[in-house]
């Protein structure tokens, strides 16, 4: 390709090699998005997600689950996430995690709801 000098073009001239530039980018993203969608027709591009582009959101998010400890305000938790204040507070005074603990058979039962039966 040969060697532009852009110091001696007038206003004019850059301003049309500007246009020829942006025009032959253009062209270049068109080519390149219908290579992207042909790749991922190939490939199953239903199996992805939108907002990543790869894989599959968590089963279990945005699931509510029973709570793991209570405390002794009645304040719960179900284990997700970062750890409450409360127990932080409680578990810096000395006391452990497990104290806290609730009964997980007891926990279930309050955690699901009953399923009706379909008749």
């Amino acid at each position: 390709m040969a060697a532009i000098n852009l110091k001696g073009m007038d206003v004019d001239a850059l301003l049309a090699l500007r246009g020829d530039i942006d025009k032959r980018l253009s062209q270049k993203r068109s080519e390149l998005e219908k290579q992207l969608s042909r790749l991922g027709a190939e490939s199953g591009g239903a199996a992805r997600n939108s907002r990543t582009g790869f894989g599959r959101r968590s089963a279990l998010k945005g699931r509510k689950v029973p709570p793991k400890y209570r405390g002794p305000g009645g304040e719960t938790w179900a284990g997700r996430g970062a750890r409450p204040r409360w127990l932080s507070a409680l578990i810096r005074q000395g006391h452990k995690l497990d104290e806290f603990a609730i009964d997980k058979a007891l926990a279930a039962r309050k955690g699901r709801k009953a399923r009706r039966k379909k008749k």
